[in-house]
């Protein structure tokens, strides 16, 4: 059963665009459980509506896995299949076109015969970007967009900005004290570090690490701090590490360089190290 399954379902008379965003609403809750777990691919969720009443929902669980499109209709009830030609899908991304890992969405929504699909926003992924609408107009299907589109692009952020602008999607993260500090302007003769973050705000942290592909930092903070760069603070997927240290002045025995991978930009030397039984991306 889908986490979500048990909340209040949105009620509508009749579908309207108005009455259409609750039930997206509802989908985009869905996609975000997939956080971590399904890029490069985007999160997506997906919801089948008929009369009043949720029959399926589903969502983008694992990359490589089912998309949201499949989860929601194998969630449908055996007793509730026959209303599947007569319901209403809500999906957050435009359904795909075409054969990667999995078969296209736009084929299982023409063959189960739904006549009427909410699309949140369009794909940007260029094997889609409006075919898997066309594919559905051209099949009969009467296929409405823009639902919530703002906030259907805002989940996907990293997705449209590296299909959109070739590039990764970037956030800065820093702790600040209350009157602006980062640092101390003198390092402690212990080279203590001082801690302004608490073990809330580290959990906070850990969890989006495990939603990124990649963490980088300076050699200066890498010096002074020695951080981990982790997700041992929260379960999930450990996302590659990166130092910018041009003259390689980070010690091979700090923190990065043990347990996973790290990349190091330079201007030194290029290499692949192999340590602790895994192919570790060294000094490079």
């Amino acid at each position: 059963m889908n986490p979500l399954m048990n909340q209040q379902e949105p009620r509508s008379e009749s579908i309207t665009r108005e009455s259409a965003a609750s039930w997206m609403r509802h989908a985009l809750n869905l996609a975000r459980l997939g956080a971590g777990n399904v890029a490069p691919n985007p999160m997506v969720g997906a919801v089948l509506v008929a009369g009043e009443r949720i029959i399926g929902e589903g969502f983008h669980r694992q990359y490589g896995g089912p998309h949201a499109e499949v989860d929601c209709m194998n969630a449908v009830k055996e007793e509730d299949r026959h209303l599947i030609s007569s319901a209403d899908l809500f999906v957050t991304l435009e359904p795909c076109a075409h054969f990667g890992k999995t078969p296209p969405c736009a084929d299982l929504i023409i063959r189960h015969q739904i006549p009427r699909v909410w699309i949140g926003c369009r794909d940007p992924f260029p094997q889609v970007d409006g075919k898997g609408i066309e594919k559905l107009e051209k099949a009969g299907v009467k296929v409405t967009t823009g639902i919530l589109e703002q906030e259907c692009r805002d989940i996907n952020r990293r997705f449209f900005c590296f299909h959109t602008q070739k590039r990764p999607y970037i956030f800065l993260k820093w702790a600040q004290t209350a009157d602006g500090f980062i640092a101390p302007e003198q390092q402690s003769e212990t080279n203590e570090r001082l801690l302004i973050s608490n073990e809330w705000s580290n959990r906070i942290v850990h969890r989006w690490r495990t939603e990124e592909a990649a963490i980088l930092v300076g050699w200066k903070t890498a010096l002074v701090d020695n951080p981990q760069l982790t997700t041992r603070h929260w379960p999930g997927k450990q996302p590659l590490r990166i130092l910018i240290d041009r003259n390689l002045q980070v010690p091979d025995n700090y923190n990065l360089f043990h347990s996973f991978p790290t990349l190091v930009y330079n201007a030194v030397k290029s290499e692949k190290r192999k340590r602790y039984g895994m192919d570790k991306m060294g000094r490079r």
